[in-house]
């Protein structure tokens, strides 16, 4: 069941014909560590201590973040026993944060298998989802049982962010850790990008008359007219993984001027 929190935050209006971007992010952790109060403070700004730990529901806001608007759906999950049955997230999150209590140490060791579970879930899939370990309640500093560099160094040995926050006082920070998720959905889907095509150039001669040449739209690469001595000839290359700089001398000098130096890729001949 899906449900919608309020309006749309300020600035997040948007032409009706134009799609927002999504971003799905789970809410992991072991029962009491104050994941629906999380969800609910950061869909809401309002705090509710009591909650029924077997509900679970998914939740869908408007979010602004740097400047950029997209809908935020976001899975507040019920285990009654850890990450056993995990399956109806894996594949549905783009990001995950994984929540324990600052004041129950045993929160903390059970957020340990959700780490554990996403990092064989990554290694066993074409994508890798972010993943945030927030500690929560830190209004209850006085009863704390996890210190802060525990968490830092659990989350540097799994390779995600780590936040503490207070879902009971501060809005803010809480905020910023939900946008920051999306933040790194945003980098992780530009580094799976597929890189552009390269091209090079290579000069060759043509009659000493300077002539208006049009060039034709070719290989992405826009029209345009200028004046020019030579004409230029592109040629593709191969993709940047298999391809092998050298450096050569060309031997068409027309002058007593010193040969230009070209920069060709291993395969290529030159004419």
């Amino acid at each position: 069941m899906s449900s919608m929190f309020g309006k749309p935050r300020a600035g997040g209006e948007r032409p009706p014909q134009s799609p927002l971007a999504e971003c799905n992010v789970a809410i992991l952790g072991c029962r009491g560590a104050g994941k629906s109060a999380l969800t609910v403070k950061f869909l809401t700004k309002r705090f509710i201590s009591e909650y029924d730990p077997n509900l679970e529901d998914t939740y869908t806001s408007e979010e602004l973040v740097d400047q950029q608007p997209v809908l935020m759906k976001v899975m507040d999950t019920a285990d009654q026993d850890g990450p056993e049955n995990c399956e109806r997230y894996l594949r549905w999150a783009s990001a995950f944060l994984v929540v324990y209590s600052i004041d129950d140490r045993k929160s903390f060791e059970g957020c340990q298998r959700y780490l554990e579970v996403l990092a064989l879930h990554t290694r066993g899939c074409q994508r890798r989802c972010p993943v945030l370990l927030l500690g929560n309640k830190l209004d209850m500093e006085q009863y704390r049982q996890v210190p802060a560099a525990e968490g830092m160094s659990l989350a540097s040995r799994f390779g995600c962010l780590f936040y503490e926050v207070s879902a009971c006082q501060d809005f803010a920070g809480v905020q910023q850790v939900f946008h920051e998720a999306v933040r790194e959905v945003r980098r992780q889907a530009e580094r799976s990008q597929p890189l552009r095509p390269l091209f090079i150039t290579e000069e060759q001669p043509c009659p000493p008359l300077a002539t208006a040449v049009a060039l034709p739209t070719r290989h992405g690469l826009a029209s345009c007219t200028f004046n020019t001595l030579s004409t230029v000839n592109y040629k593709e290359i191969p993709s940047v993984a298999q391809a092998k700089v050298v450096t050569v001398k060309s031997s068409r000098a027309q002058s007593k001027r010193k040969a230009p130096t070209l920069t060709l890729l291993k395969g290529f001949k030159i004419f």
